[in-house]
């Protein structure tokens, strides 16, 4: 299977000419080529997503997930990936986003209050917002 390797993640060929075809299916003359699927592919497989736990803590815990929020943490890992990070807690108002930087995934999440009664281990850096 032919695959396009990025810096955290494959993505497959196969896949994004499945998208493509469904796509355009539904939009047909609309001028989105499998190239514009690929360049969104690439281009979001540098953005930081959340894991199914870190997105259930944010919904329980009442966290608000801005773009405003998103570009910050997508700054921080990025400024982490640099300094040879790996797991890092990226602190701000919102709370603390525990980060696994290979993968660009937040794996926990937790309010302002709750990293007061917290350790936080098994991480190497840590970013203040």
């Amino acid at each position: 299977m032919e695959r396009i390797r990025t810096t955290s993640q494959t993505v497959s060929i196969q896949q994004l000419r499945l998208e493509h075809e469904q796509h355009a299916a539904g939009t047909a003359g609309s001028g989105n080529g499998f190239g514009a699927l690929l360049k969104n592919a690439l281009e979001d497989s540098g953005k930081v997503r959340f894991s199914k736990h870190a997105a259930a803590r944010v919904e329980q815990r009442g966290i608000e997930v801005t773009d405003s929020l998103l570009n910050d943490l997508n700054q921080a890992v990025g400024k982490a990936r640099e300094k040879g990070a790996k797991d890092v807690v990226v602190i701000g108002q919102q709370g603390a986003f525990i980060v696994n930087i290979p993968n660009n995934v937040v794996v926990t999440t937790m309010t302002s209050q709750e990293m007061k009664q917290n350790i936080f281990t098994n991480i190497d850096s840590a970013v203040l917002l």
